[in-house]
């Protein structure tokens, strides 16, 4: 595939001897370089695609994101129906703590991002932020959807 023969350099033109055929010493890298590329490719157009989440109407602010963790965020959800869930499995209330304390213990990061659809109560926001502290997780950021109202009245950008 990408070794090839080079021919020496023979004797005199007129014997029936021929020069040795001798194999190439260097590898052809090029079909390596573009089925890498090719791989990146895709992975970047997969990549986003494999973010697997609960359907909920986040409420707009007009605050920017947070920057991203080496390791894959961990996520609480509360739907509009008042149902938690931990990433995509759902989770009663009760044992909600001691479930967020065995998940501290394995992981090195104590960020949690709350998700919480726009129609629960305060109230039950709070609720679960208070279990997520008492489960280990004191860095806790609120997911929202850009493009709200900003608090000098203007709407803010997309961007």
């Amino acid at each position: 595939m990408g070794a090839g023969v080079v021919k020496k350099q023979g004797g005199g033109g007129r014997g029936r001897r021929r020069g040795r055929v001798q194999p190439m010493s260097e590898i052809n890298v090029t079909p390596f370089v573009d089925v890498m590329l090719v791989l990146l490719i895709i992975f970047m157009v997969a990549a986003p695609l494999l973010t697997v989440g609960v359907p909920v109407e986040l409420p707009k602010t007009a605050a920017g994101a947070l920057p991203a963790d080496q390791e894959e965020p961990l996520t609480v959800t509360i739907t509009a129906e008042g149902a938690v869930q931990i990433q995509s499995t759902q989770v009663e209330r009760a044992a909600l703590v001691t479930r967020l304390r065995a998940i501290a213990a394995e992981r090195t990061s104590d960020r949690v991002f709350l998700r919480a659809d726009g129609k629960v109560p305060y109230s039950a926001v709070m609720e679960i932020m208070g279990a997520l502290n008492a489960g280990g997780f004191s860095n806790i950021g609120l997911v929202t959807d850009i493009g709200g109202p900003a608090l000098d009245g203007d709407v803010a950008s997309g961007n």
